[in-house]
């Protein structure tokens, strides 16, 4: 499997790992932190909510922009470095419309870079190895993503309630990866510029003109994610089920564990099997483990369906990309994959809003049965699209 990895791959691989374990090492801290200097549960709401807005629709604008201008380098290395810088400058005030500006320049760093980044990856591989290729990165990525918190907890069991020293460390695995973005070079155009104008939402305008596999995937893909909202309310459930803080934090670094040690075999195995069918399995896998937490309150079954869950990840996350990658035109990947993000982040935002009515009105497990109801309604209906070949 590792002969498919390119050069270019492992370094943006190895970009990604240092990245999110700079990210993920704040993601549990940053909720307390802001908590510490006087923010509400509201205004946080609010703040992470325009903040995932603002990188989604990016995602599409430069994705978009890429493809225009031909160039992938430039917005990747933007990316990474303004992600970089934004982390410490948190801490530097604590005015309100300051931590918006640097939460925000953190997300918009994320679109900047990923539509350009995952087209390098498509161009790295072929139609029978993008499986292989994005699921290499996901690993590398969420090998990131368990290393962070797990760093995190460690610093804070010494050094109780130090978040300001934490913002501080988190800037190393950020400046490493910058200077791994140096290693990488701007391959040659296949195709010439275009001199076409780019408005910020001009990447809608990519739905007319896509192919109608794309759009038909898109609507199964988006019809899941209205209904996958975020992984905060299976750990609120958990939590509510009687596990203390240790076990719900240490369940969400097993999660991603197994997420990043399966990804890179389950992509694999997805370009054997096919793309399609893979995505199936994490789907079918998805609605598992949400009709369980919808029963569940005993913590070794929570550590099952996490085990399931991160195997649902595995079969799904870089499969998806594999997928959008193979049928659309490689002038257009980045667009292509920018689109979906943009969409993708809107529907998120719905899903958890929509999530946290229905968990207030109705409970938790009218939650859960529904999510993982019309999830298997999602998969009956991507199971009858036709994947390309």
């Amino acid at each position: 499997m590792f002969k498919k990895i390119t050069r270019v791959v492992w370094i943006l691989s190895v970009i990604s790992l240092f990245t999110d374990v700079a990210s993920e090492m704040l993601y549990p801290v940053m909720p307390i932190y802001l908590k510490s200097i006087g923010f509400t549960i509201l205004i946080i709401g609010i703040l992470e909510g325009l903040a995932e807005a603002t990188a989604g629709l990016s995602k599409g604008y430069f994705g978009k922009l890429s493809d225009i201008t031909g160039k992938r380098l430039p917005f990747v290395q933007a990316g990474y470095i303004l992600s970089a810088i934004a982390k410490p400058m948190t801490i530097f005030f604590t005015q309100p419309l300051w931590i918006f500006f640097v939460r925000t320049t953190d997300r918009f760093a994320k679109g900047i870079r990923t539509g350009a980044r995952d087209a390098i990856l498509s161009d790295e591989a072929t139609p029978e190895t993008k499986g292989t290729v994005f699921g290499f990165h996901r690993a590398m990525d969420t090998i990131g993503a368990a290393i962070g918190p797990s760093l995190a907890l460690v610093y804070l069991y010494f050094h109780p309630k130090d978040y300001v020293t934490l913002f501080y460390i988190a800037f190393i695995p950020g400046l490493l990866a910058i200077i791994t973005t140096l290693f990488l070079k701007e391959k040659k155009a296949a195709i010439a510029p275009s001199s076409e104008k780019v408005s910020f939402f001009s990447f809608f305008n990519y739905w007319k003109q896509s192919p109608a596999a794309y759009r038909q995937l898109l609507v199964g893909l988006l019809l899941f994610t209205l209904f996958n909202s975020s992984d905060v309310f299976l750990l609120l459930k958990a939590k509510d089920a009687g596990l203390d803080d240790t076990h719900v934090i240490g369940i969400y670094i097993f999660y991603n564990m197994v997420y990043a040690i399966f990804a890179f075999p389950v992509g694999a195995l997805a370009d054997k099997i096919g793309l399609k069918r893979m995505f199936l399995i994490g789907l079918g896998l998805f609605a598992v483990v949400y009709l369980g937490f919808s029963v569940n309150s005993n913590l070794y079954i929570f550590l099952g369906l996490f085990f399931l869950y991160g195997l649902y990840a595995s079969a799904t996350e870089g499969v998806s990309k594999a997928w959008i990658t193979n049928i659309s035109d490689p002038k257009d990947t980045a667009t292509a994959i920018g689109t979906f993000s943009a969409l993708q982040s809107i529907c998120t935002m719905l899903a958890s809003s929509l999530a946290g009515v229905i968990w207030f009105t109705f409970g938790a497990k009218t939650l859960f049965v529904m999510s993982g109801v019309m999830v298997l309604i999602v998969l009956v209906y991507m199971g009858r699209m036709k994947e390309k070949k």
